[in-house]
């Protein structure tokens, strides 16, 4: 079963995520960017969801310090986050995200997105 990370610090969010792609996946939380970083390393997931604002560091960061391990780097990121600028889809981008989903999300969303990065029906 491929692994996926959520990195949120709101509850109702990883409750989301498992509820959603629980049934498909290994679902593993985290609540604090660091927290994530450690998490992903001994895991390492097939997927992240992260999102930017967090209490320790951002996803913004973790994403960057992903990218730039080379056990990480080719772990795909999908930013999930309130932030909808676009200058914060484009400081994403530049960190190494690979996709960008706002919230409010729909659970349908999270399904397509883990199945178009992760192959599957």
């Amino acid at each position: 079963m491929k692994k996926l990370l959520v990195v949120d610090d709101d509850d109702g969010v990883r409750e989301l995520v498992c509820m959603a792609l629980g049934g498909e996946y290994e679902v593993i939380e985290a609540r604090q960017g660091g927290e994530g970083l450690r998490l992903a390393r001994h895991h390492r997931p097939d997927l992240v969801f992260l999102d930017v604002l967090l209490p320790d560091i951002s996803g913004i960061q973790v994403c960057r310090v992903m990218k730039s391990d080379p056990d990480l780097a080719s772990t795909p990121v999908v930013m999930l986050t309130s932030m909808d600028q676009a200058s914060d889809f484009g400081d994403a981008t530049d960190a190494g995200a690979d996709d960008y989903i706002t919230k409010p999300f729909a659970l349908a969303t999270l399904s397509r997105t883990a199945r178009n990065v992760l192959g599957g029906p």
